[in-house]
């Protein structure tokens, strides 16, 4: 939700810089929390842009798989061993043997 300091609906200008950068107005930054490092979303929707804040959902995939492997009693180096004949599988489905 917006802070009281920024108005919803208003249009801001940005300028696109030579690398595709533009820098969000500061009132929008600290009405949405948004900090440095912080990870937005770009929607194309016709000729509209729609930017939104998004969290990195790595960190919890990686959490929720080592709790997966812990309750299974496997070990990276038990995933790592069955690679080959795995790599193996799929290439020939793929491909044809």
């Amino acid at each position: 939700m917006l802070a009281d300091t920024v108005e919803s609906g208003k249009q801001y200008s940005m300028r696109v810089r030579s690398r595709g950068q533009v820098t969000l107005p500061q009132r929008v930054r600290a009405a949405l929390s948004i900090k440095e490092g912080d990870v937005l979303q770009v929607v194309q929707v016709g000729e509209l842009l729609v930017l939104t804040p998004k969290e990195l959902q790595s960190p919890d995939y990686a959490e929720r798989f080592a709790s997966l492997m812990a309750d299974e009693g496997l070990s990276l180096a038990d995933l790592l061993e069955d690679l080959p004949r795995i790599r193996e599988e799929l290439y020939g489905e793929r491909y044809g043997e």
